[in-house]
């Protein structure tokens, strides 16, 4: 039997679209929780039936952006590494 080489990997890192999502959605959450703490008004809250709308969606984006990154760092995605390329992994 032919015995195959391991195919040497690395870190996607900075190009996981997962990082780029949760950079994106991370941005608006924060913008949208700064909202509702400090610009919203009583008659903002009367439109939305006494609800904070842009304070939960913020909260909810940043939950969302936070399960993002760790799961980016959890299930790190491997690119394979051409057998030419000497650049250092990590």
């Amino acid at each position: 039997m032919a015995s195959e080489t391991p195919v040497r990997t690395r870190r996607a890192g900075a190009f996981d679209i997962r990082l780029i999502i949760a950079l994106l959605t991370g941005v608006y959450g924060v913008v949208l929780t700064i909202m509702g703490i400090a610009f919203t008004d009583d008659a903002e809250l009367q439109k939305a039936a006494g609800v904070n709308i842009n304070l939960w969606a913020g909260i909810g984006m940043l939950i969302f952006t936070a399960l993002f990154v760790l799961w980016a760092v959890l299930r790190p995605i491997r690119v394979p590494v051409p057998e030419g390329d000497e650049t250092p992994a990590g």
